[in-house]
């Protein structure tokens, strides 16, 4: 996006990679960050995703101010913000930061700013604004996540179980959830087979989500119960018919 004059403007830092740096940096540079509440940082401390924008900018006579948007999402769905107000008290002097969190705060502390009364502010022509992180498909639990994923994928004995990628994927697992899906294979008549499908949903740390498809069944030639875990529904249900078909034979 083109701004019509040249400006001496603060430029945020290349991004970090992990939310946590964005909230570390986001204070180390903020002059007010001791006074944001105790329970705000204890939300962002476990944040899986961080996204930042421009909100809006003013330039006049060598001072600037622009403010800027950062939102954290939680493992919970639900999503955290700060405004940060980035300005300069003097023309060409060096910038200085301030973090709020709510806009009523940011605009108290921009009133209070000495830009010139005669100038318009400059708002971008098109507001720049956060795509909404879209809701988890689940509500999950945060404990031992990961943990949990390396036990499932140990106990599974079919040789097609997922493989080192996705576990790897799922040692950053920070909540899961466990569901049963109904609608088993159709061939196993004996009322010694039985078969269960449960879909083990991951919320990774990075906002990324992933099921395991865990096949519990007793499809086995002495009828003892076995664990497969597939990496899709279908493949688990194709699992489930192919063992139905052998017992059935």
């Amino acid at each position: 996006m083109s701004v019509p004059y040249e400006t001496t403007a603060y430029e945020p830092p290349e991004s970090p990679e992990s939310p946590e740096e964005h909230l570390m940096q986001l204070l180390g540079r903020a002059l007010n960050s001791f006074e944001l509440p105790d329970e705000t940082i204890r939300q962002l401390d476990c944040a899986l995703a961080h996204d930042g924008a421009l909100h809006s900018a003013h330039h006049s006579a060598g001072l600037h101010r622009e403010t800027y948007r950062h939102t954290w999402l939680l493992a919970d769905g639900s999503a955290v913000t700060l405004w940060e107000l980035v300005h300069n008290t003097t023309p060409g002097g060096e910038p200085q930061h301030e973090v709020y969190v709510d806009e009523e705060e940011l605009r108290t502390a921009t009133a209070r700013l000495a830009l010139p009364p005669d100038t318009p502010d400059f708002e971008l022509p098109v507001q720049v604004q956060l795509s909404p992180a879209p809701a988890p498909r689940h509500s999950y639990v945060p404990d031992a996540s990961a943990d949990h994923a390396r036990r499932l994928l140990r106990r599974a004995e079919n040789p097609d179980r997922p493989g080192a990628d996705l576990a790897a994927r799922l040692a950053t697992a920070s909540g899961h959830q466990i569901t049963q899906a109904f609608g088993g294979p159709g061939r196993a008549r004996s009322a010694r087979i039985g078969f269960s499908l449960y879909e083990h949903a991951f919320l990774l740390r990075d906002g990324a989500e992933v099921s395991l498809w865990e096949v519990e069944h007793t499809a086995t030639p002495d009828g003892r119960h076995m664990c497969e875990v597939y990496a899709s529904e279908d493949t688990a249900r194709r699992a489930m018919e192919r063992r139905a078909a052998q017992v059935s034979q």
